[in-house]
């Protein structure tokens, strides 16, 4: 240990994460390291940069207390891949894809690389001519953007097993493609594009247009030619059915996004990165990290001295970052050190309002949250200016272009998921208000145990109002609103994620955004179940009026995956399962079952359907394959595998069998992405049901709570994240 060094201590969760993701393993998978040893592998990396300086052993040593002590952390790459010989350790990428055969393969390709190395990437489609354009090349016709959009779905599912993340990507198009309608319309189903999140990139002019109730032009790319119409409140309206439906698409509000774009003279934006809050030009990197905010109260002030060392330490970081990575493709780190784009963020915004004793959905939160973000991208922008008077301005910075001293970065700030890095620092995600204040969690043996928030805990006994029969209820009841033993300001401090409402929610989100943020914010608007679509509607005007630069709205339960779960339907859930003499309880069927049917693709490319029944509360009771039968004798005996293979599984449904051990055991017997067992399991991920109060569903990886929070789906036992 360092000398002098106040150990860290951290939870049990944030050392399963670390254990599970982030230490070097040996030859046989167990860790080798432990959190100092991984501070310090990652600090002496990004140290290395300047060996030549005489602060280099001074910096290297305020980049590891930085992180060990949890008052800054960088994004998950970094913290996984400093040091070692893989060693790319950005997280977000924007990938061009040209109007050729050759461009799109060649994006497909970079993709790939990318995802192999840890990275997230964005892609826009607009470039793509529209179904049934023209193709001179072939005398033949196009098969428009979503078609190829497949092709980037299925290579990302192919390669996604292959390292520590999972890839993950953001497909985006503009509102005025002919083929939007067929875009705004593509996730409907869920089965399909699950390595996708869409976004319809909306301009000005569309927005005006819906509000005059007018028309607005389709514009085709190939030619650049207007070749149509579409009633913009229309349009506008299936966006808003198919959002308030599951979720997606979201928006991106490209104009706002360009009208801050810092290097102008490079290009347009076209897309973000996965979770929306990097925009980025075409074969951008960026690299990320979060300013724990939890860890700078004192005395029930804002530390704002403590806070502007640590911003200053981390702007340093992140810059050396750029120059110690090892990029995937040329092209990425050719355009990368010409901007030398960083994306300081924060993690932690509601622990710091808690401490403070402000309401997250208050007018004093805002106003904290505001001047915290103007502080941080103020100090930010000083330590930038001060690394280009040291080591020069990011190339591409030209006065004729830029109206802006000269500085090292030509982005400073962002608000990204923090997802496993927040439960490393044992702090609320990014800029999200907290999903639970108390959880019940299913052990061994059937107890079940309460996790209950430090700082409720720590309150509730100061103020004498603390015992296990008001966690419990809380527990039960997923809110600590309404609850009489629990004195009205604490009611109000400790509103969730759900409890908060969405007007509160975007307003959060807009004065962060007008008020330190260089990019954008990954966050999510948060509607209870009984909203309607008026409402989604409303949110996504505020977002617009507000200067957001994009919004991801979710309605609790709206998923297909996803089911509310109460103290009785999970006592009734138990009694189903469990007889009075110990023994399994098959269920039994009704009469009728409503059933969905999904097209998938075997390895030969032939068509199979599955068809999956469900209950009335939309689980799922039986399965059934349909193959393509003829003469031939291996057509009739995978016919039989696959039935055979679906009896079992229905009969593991009606037993109650766990989803996620079903999932388990498919992946288990799959050898191949295009095989039966795949096939299932990539099903089931997508609509087996949770057991957990609130938007949560189940994780695939362990069976824990998964959330909708910062843009993604994200578990907090284990760290799993759709989007990384």
């Amino acid at each position: 240990m360092t000398p002098d060094l106040t150990k860290q201590e951290l939870t049990t969760t944030a050392e399963t994460v670390l254990s599970r993701r982030y230490y070097l393993k040996d030859e046989s998978g167990e860790p080798v390291e432990s959190w100092e040893t991984l501070c310090k592998r990652v600090s002496i990396a990004v140290a290395e940069v300047d060996k030549e300086s005489d602060q280099h052993e001074a910096l290297r040593e305020s980049f590891f207390r930085m992180m060990y002590h949890l008052d800054f952390l960088p994004n998950s790459p970094c913290l996984m891949n400093a040091g070692t010989d893989l060693g790319q350790l950005s997280a977000c990428f924007v990938l061009p894809i040209e109007d050729s055969m050759d461009g799109i393969f060649t994006a497909i390709r970079n993709g790939a690389l990318v995802h192999k190395t840890g990275g997230g990437t964005g892609y826009s489609f607009s470039r793509l001519r529209s179904r049934n354009a023209s193709v001179r090349s072939t005398q033949g016709v196009a098969s428009g953007p979503l078609s190829f959009a497949a092709v980037f779905d299925a290579a990302t599912e192919t390669i996604k097993q292959g390292g520590k993340r999972r890839g993950a990507n953001m497909g985006v198009l503009r509102v005025d493609h002919p083929d939007i309608m067929d875009f705004i319309c593509a996730k409907e189903d869920q089965g399909v594009f699950t390595n996708f999140n869409f976004s319809v990139a909306i301009t000005d002019d569309f927005m005006k247009a819906v509000e005059e109730g007018a028309e607005y032009t389709l514009i085709e790319p190939s030619t650049g030619e207007d070749v149509g119409c579409l009633d913009a409140a229309a349009v506008f309206e299936k966006i808003i059915d198919l959002a308030w439906h599951n979720g997606e698409p979201g928006v991106l509000f490209i104009d706002a996004a360009n009208r801050d774009n810092m290097t102008p003279q490079l290009g347009d934006f076209e897309a973000t990165n996965p979770c929306g809050e990097q925009w980025l030009l075409p074969y951008e990197s960026c690299n990320l990290g979060s300013l724990n905010l939890a860890n700078f109260v004192k005395d029930g002030k804002v530390d704002y001295k403590r806070m502007e060392g640590t911003v200053r330490v981390a702007t340093a970081f992140l810059d050396n970052v750029i120059d110690c990575n090892r990029f995937p493709i040329p092209e990425i780190e050719e355009m990368t050190l010409q901007t030398r784009k960083i994306g300081m963020g924060i993690m932690g915004l509601h622990d710091m309002l808690i401490q403070l004793g402000q309401p997250y959905g208050s007018e004093e939160g805002r106003e904290t949250a505001a001047e915290v973000m103007a502080f941080v991208r103020a100090k930010a922008e000083e330590r930038s200016r001060e690394l280009a008077e040291e080591k020069g301005a990011f190339p591409a910075y030209d006065e004729e272009y830029q109206d802006y001293p000269a500085r090292r970065n030509a982005a400073l700030t962002s608000i990204q998921p923090t997802g496993t890095v927040s439960m490393i620092a044992d702090c609320a995600s990014g800029c999200e208000p907290y999903f639970s204040i108390v959880m019940i969690k299913n052990v061994m043996d059937g107890d079940r145990l309460i996790l209950v928030n430090k700082h409720f805990e720590q309150i509730a006994r100061a103020e004498g109002f603390y015992s296990e029969e008001l966690m419990t209820k809380v527990a039960d009841s997923g809110t600590v609103i309404g609850h009489d033993e629990i004195p009205e300001k604490w009611q109000e401090v400790f509103r969730t994620a759900q409890d908060v409402s969405s007007d509160d929610h975007i307003q959060m989100q807009g004065v962060l955004q007008k008020n330190g943020v260089d990019s954008s914010i990954s966050k999510t608007i948060n509607l209870p179940n009984s909203a309607t679509r008026e409402e989604v509607k409303e949110s996504y005007l505020k977002g617009f009026t507000l200067g957001c630069k994009g919004l991801t709205v979710y309605r609790d339960g709206s998923r297909d995956s996803q089911v509310l779960n109460t103290k009785a339907s999970e006592a009734a859930e138990q009694t189903a399962v469990v007889s009075s003499a110990g023994g399994g309880v098959k269920k039994k069927l009704p009469d009728m079952l409503s059933a969905k049917r999904y097209r998938v693709k075997d390895q030969h490319q032939k068509s199979v359907y599955i068809i999956v029944c469900f209950d009335e509360n939309e689980q799922p009771m039986e399965v059934f394959a349909k193959f393509p039968f003829d003469n031939r004798v291996d057509l009739k005996d995978k016919s039989t595998m696959w039935t055979t293979t679906c009896r079992l599984v229905s009969l593991a449904l009606r037993f109650n069998i766990p989803a996620a051990e079903i999932i388990k055991q498919l992946d288990r017997s799959s050898g191949h992405m295009l095989d039966l067992p795949a096939q299932l399991s990539k099903l089931f991920k997508s609509f087996m049901a949770s057991t957990q109060h609130g938007f949560a569903a189940t994780c695939p990886e362990c069976a824990g709570n998964v959330v909708f929070e910062e843009g993604c789906e994200t578990c907090h036992d284990c760290g799993y994240s759709k989007c990384s």
